[in-house]
């Protein structure tokens, strides 16, 4: 703006200045917003594409006699903790174990960051059915338990 000779900015040259820097205020606010909420859900979608490719691992190993399936089990872990905790491989000589997943990701929407990473997660068994998913004996597929909805308009217990 312009400045008169030594007297400073005038009145009307500062409402102008602060109508325009509300403006702009008024259109990045909305964006930092969007810009967050996609971050968090680019972090679900690794989340759960990481503890899905563990459970299928798990699975696999589990039909390839690899690891202690029970008799009638589904060969799904019981519960995600397992996947960090390993189990012995049957098929290795020196009884090694095997890991499925070195640490179990946190659900990003979750608020509460004092409850443990495993019960962020929604767990659904292989006895559930897909429009209602429950707890079981096993850990058949994971979603997040957030009640919002994703920038694609999918609710985020859908993905």
């Amino acid at each position: 703006m312009f400045a008169t000779a030594g007297r400073g900015f005038t009145l009307i040259e500062l409402l102008i200045t602060l109508a325009v820097l509300g403006v702009l205020a008024m259109l990045v606010v909305p964006m930092a917003q969007v810009s967050a909420q996609r971050s968090k859900e680019n972090d679900l979608r690794l989340a759960l594409r990481e503890i899905r490719g563990a459970i299928d691992a798990y699975k696999r190993a589990s039909d390839e006699g690899r690891i202690r399936k029970e008799i009638g089990a589904t060969g799904y872990p019981a519960d995600l903790d397992s996947l960090v905790r390993g189990h012995e491989d049957l098929r290795d000589p020196e009884r090694r174990r095997i890991y499925f997943l070195r640490r179990l990701p946190r659900d990003p929407l979750a608020s509460d960051s004092a409850v443990p990473a495993d019960q962020t997660w929604g767990k659904r068994s292989y006895a559930s059915e897909p429009d209602n998913p429950t707890d079981g004996d096993d850990v058949f597929d994971v979603y997040s338990k957030s009640a919002g909805t994703g920038l694609n308009g999918v609710p985020y217990q859908q993905w």
